[in-house]
């Protein structure tokens, strides 16, 4: 059985899913809207730029989970899903998955976006296999904190290399989609590296390396 791994944000789906999870609760008032949307674009800036500190901007993105109940925020959850994420799913992203599967692929999305947001976003691309930042929830309710190893860059090797074993799967004609250069490190790993719909700096490496440039939104 090969392995198919994919990048959710801007890869499956035509938009980040962490930054617009922050622009709707800027937009349902559920945060100080001014300085939310200074911090919350700053940090998507520093992730373009490949400068983002994940942790402090873990703590800034999972403490609205600790202002309201669980349960308000699985309301605001479905209905982020359905206003913000359904406008961003690609058809060509579902075919890509669909030959994976018809071709036996084990698949498994490999995020740095929180699991709160991730989850449903997975369960919608029909996807099971999820990695992803893991908001820490103790006795019915988040506490802003993160367990274990942000699966962000070399984190997601990290992280990757734990569900392996516990699936008893290696790498072996391994293939992984995405479009940052933030995933160069998993990218670097895989057999079969795709970029797709890539920033500007993985790009220009896909092109020296001479790895597959794939677009999903054309």
């Amino acid at each position: 059985m090969s392995l198919a791994l994919f990048d959710l944000d801007n890869t499956l789906i035509a938009g980040d899913s962490d930054h617009a999870w922050g622009e709707f609760l800027v937009s349902k008032q559920l945060v100080d809207a001014e300085e939310y949307k200074k911090a919350n674009d700053r940090y998507f800036i520093d992730y373009q730029q490949g400068t983002l500190d994940i942790h402090d901007y873990l703590a800034f993105s999972l403490k609205p989970l600790t202002l309201y109940s669980t349960q308000e925020m699985h309301a605001w959850r479905e209905v982020f899903i359905e206003e913000c994420i359904r406008p961003l799913l690609l058809p060509a992203a579902t075919k890509l998955l669909n030959k994976h599967r018809e071709a036996g692929d084990e698949l498994l999305i490999i995020t740095a976006t929180n699991r709160f947001i991730t989850e449903p976003i997975a369960r919608l691309l029909g996807v099971n296999e999820l990695i992803a930042a893991e908001p820490e929830f103790i006795n019915g309710s988040y506490t802003g904190k993160i367990v274990g190893t942000p699966s962000f860059r070399e984190g997601k090797i990290t992280r990757l290399n734990q569900w392996l074993a516990g699936k008893n799967l290696d790498l072996t004609n391994s293939w992984f989609y995405s479009d940052s250069h933030n995933d160069l490190p998993l990218l670097e790993l895989v057999d079969n590296p795709v970029a797709v719909d890539p920033d500007e700096t993985l790009h220009q490496r896909a092109s020296q390396e001479g790895w597959p440039i794939l677009s999903l939104r054309s």
